[in-house]
């Protein structure tokens, strides 16, 4: 299903009076839930239907840390600038397997330079330095899925 498609189907449901749609198309099925308290939580839920596993995805949670947590992952934090993940995707180094990475650890960036790409959902998109410097970690295997807000980079 269309990304467009789905944005669509997700607005209809928010803006309406609309509690739950399930809509069908070719061999994918799409669910989306609106809880009745606050209309940004919705769960959207797609499957193949020869899938008897049901995926599901928040599209907008509320996310709450616990006090824990930053003490817990600021040492594991590297010093520098670090380039975060801006979605939920696969991560790529190079343009296509076989290509030469876009950055090398050691390798000078200016900002606006593609460092990776992130694949979701068949879309490939080219996520660039928001910050000069050198690379001075990369932090994520090719190949490797990453979630939104994820470290990527360090950029001394």
């Amino acid at each position: 299903m269309d990304l467009r498609k789905l944005k669509t189907l997700i607005d209809l449901v928010a803006e309406s009076d609309i509690a739950e749609l399930e809509v069908t198309e070719g061999e994918s099925k799409v669910r989306i839930v609106k809880s009745s308290g606050a209309p940004q939580n919705q769960v959207v839920m797609m499957q193949p239907q020869s899938m008897p596993h049901t995926v599901g995805a928040p599209v907008a949670a509320p996310v709450a840390a616990p006090a824990a947590t930053p003490v817990a992952a600021a040492p594991a934090e590297p010093e520098g600038h670090i380039v975060k993940s801006p979605m939920v995707g696969t991560f790529y180094r190079a343009s296509a397997p076989g290509n030469p990475p876009f950055v090398e650890v050691g390798a000078t960036v200016k900002e606006g330079d593609t460092l990776c790409i992130i694949e979701a959902m068949k879309l490939l998109n080219e996520i660039d330095a928001d910050a000069s410097g050198v690379i001075k970690q990369i932090l994520v295997e090719n190949g490797q899925p990453v979630e939104f807000g994820q470290p990527l980079f360090v950029i001394g």
